[in-house]
C-alpha cells in the first residue's frame, strides 16, 4: 500500500512522510518545490516534481506507484499574502484540487486526507472552536480551504470518495533536525530570524483580556500533527468511519508572551519583546476543541511548549550548518 503525499517536500508534508515511514507505510511525494525543499524528502522515497494542475503527471504517478490514497497538503498557505494574490491562491488551492480529484477518479483512488485550516472559521464568536462552529473565512486562503472541503463532499456524493479534512491553527516545532520551517511568514522563523540578526521581536497587542494581556492561540507540534494524518489515512484504508472534519487543537491554548518567554529560555538570547498596537480583527483567544480527533485519531498534545521551541531551534541551527557547508 502506497500513499501519495502532495506537498511532501514542504515543512508539514515532509513531517507527514516521516510519520508514514515510521508507521511502515510507503509514500510517493508530488511537489512543485515552490516552497518545499528536495532534500526534505528521503532518498528512498519516490519523488515527482510536478504541479498538481498538470493532470497527466498525476495520472502517471497513480499508475506507476499503485497509490491507495492521497494526503493532500500542497497549497498556498499564507492568509495575509492571499489577499494580495487571490487568483494565484485559487489556482494553487482550488484548481489544483479539482485536477487532483479528477486524476484520482480516473485512477480509481477513493481515499483522501485533506490538510485544511482553522482559517475556515474566520474570527470565531466563541473562545473554543468545535467542528460545528460557523465557517466565515476572512481571506482568500480561508475561502479556498473551505471550498476544498465542499469539493470533497460533492465528490463523495457523486463518486463515492472517502475523505476527511483536518483543521488546525499554528503548526510549530520539528520532529527531526532534517526538516525545519523556512517560511518567511510563520511566527517561529520570524522570531528566530530577528534574534539571530540582533533585532527585537515584537508582539501585536499587550492589553487583551487574557491572563498576560497577549493573544492566546493554539500551537501544535508538527510531529503530533503528522501522526494524526497517518491515523486518518489508516482509518480510511481500513474502511472505518470518519468524520468529514476534525479540529486538531489543544483545548487550552498558549499566549504569545509564553511563546516568547520559551524562546528566550531555549535560545539563551535574553530579550524583552516590543509590544506594538493590536492588529485589527485579532480576537483575544482562539482555541480549538480536539475531542473528536482524540476519539477517532488518537489525537493528543504530546509535546510541551518547551519541546516545540527547542525542537524548532535545533532544526533551525542544523539547517544553518548545512547551508554553511
Amino acid at each position: 500500500m502506497t500513499w501519495m503525499v502532495t506537498g511532501g517536500a514542504g515543512y508539514i508534508g515532509a513531517h507527514v512522510v516521516e510519520a508514514f515511514r515510521l508507521a511502515g507505510i510507503d509514500t510517493v511525494v508530488v511537489d512543485n518545490l515552490s516552497s518545499g525543499h528536495r532534500d526534505f524528502v528521503p532518498e528512498d522515497v519516490p519523488f515527482i516534481e510536478a504541479d498538481l494542475n498538470g493532470e497527466i503527471a498525476l495520472e502517471g504517478a497513480f499508475r506507476d506507484h499503485d497509490v491507495a490514497g492521497v494526503v493532500h497538503i500542497a497549497g498556498y498557505k499564507y492568509a495575509g499574502e492571499s489577499v494580495k494574490r487571490p487568483l494565484y491562491t485559487y489556482r494553487a488551492n482550488v484548481s489544483a484540487m479539482v485536477a487532483l480529484l479528477a486524476a484520482m477518479e480516473t485512477a480509481g483512488v477513493q481515499n483522501l486526507v485533506f490538510s485544511s485550516s482553522a482559517a475556515t472559521f474566520g474570527t470565531p464568536e466563541t473562545e473554543l472552536v468545535t467542528e460545528a462552529s460557523p465557517t466565515v473565512p476572512e481571506s482568500p486562503y480561508g475561502e479556498t480551504k473551505l471550498i476544498g472541503e465542499w469539493l470533497l463532499a460533492d465528490q463523495a456524493r457523486a463518486a463515492g470518495l472517502r475523505h476527511t479534512s483536518l483543521r488546525y491553527f499554528n503548526v510549530v516545532g520539528s520532529g527531526t533536525d532534517r526538516i525545519t520551517d523556512t517560511s518567511p511568514h510563520n511566527l517561529f522563523p520570524l522570531v528566530f530570524n530577528a534574534l539571530v540578526a540582533g533585532k527585537t521581536p515584537h508582539i501585536n497587542g499587550g492589553d487583551y483580556p487574557t491572563p498576560d494581556g497577549t493573544c492566546v492561540r493554539d500551537y501544535i507540534h508538527v510531529a503530533d500533527l503528522a501522526d494524526a494524518h497517518v491515523a486518518a489515512a489508516q482509518r480510511l484504508a481500513a474502511g472505518e468511519s470518519v468524520e468529514p472534519v476534525y479540529n486538531l487543537g489543544s483545548g487550552s491554548g498558549t499566549s504569545v508572551r509564553e511563546i516568547m518567554d520559551a524562546m528566550a529560555a531555549v535560545t539563551g538570547i535574553d530579550f524583552t519583546p516590543e509590544v506594538k498596537d493590536r492588529r485589527p480583527g485579532d480576537p483575544a483567544r482562539i482555541v480549538a476543541d480536539g475531542t473528536l480527533a482524540a476519539r477517532d485519531l488518537g489525537w493528543t498534545m504530546r509535546h510541551s511548549v518547551q519541546d516545540m521551541v527547542a525542537s524548532a531551534w535545533s532544526a533551525r541551527q542544523a539547517w544553518e550548518r548545512r547551508a554553511a557547508r
